[in-house]
């Protein structure tokens, strides 16, 4: 009887060990996760600053060579404009 208890107890013993290795297992997995999610993080953060320049840089370039154009060449410039205001006139009355 007192055998069978001990066994028992042994078993409980080596559950509440296998347990305790599975919980340090996913805390070591969590801590690493969250190592990589900052990584990610800081990558995703590197990519959206350098696509920010590229269309900062894409939207001056197009803004300086409208400027010339305009220079160059007025009167087109604003028979354009106003064809344009002209149209979005008439969609917009319908």
């Amino acid at each position: 009887m007192a055998e069978e208890k001990l066994a028992a107890v042994d078993s409980e013993l080596g559950a509440d060990n296998r347990t305790a290795d599975a919980q340090a297992a996913l805390e070591a997995q969590i801590a690493e996760l969250r190592t990589e999610i900052a990584r990610l993080t800081e990558t995703v953060s590197a990519i959206g600053s350098g696509a920010k320049a590229v269309v900062q840089g894409e939207a001056e370039l197009m803004t300086e060579r409208v400027r010339e154009r305009v220079r160059e060449d007025p009167i087109s410039a604003l028979l354009g404009v106003a064809g344009v205001a002209f149209l979005f006139g008439v969609l917009a009355r319908r």
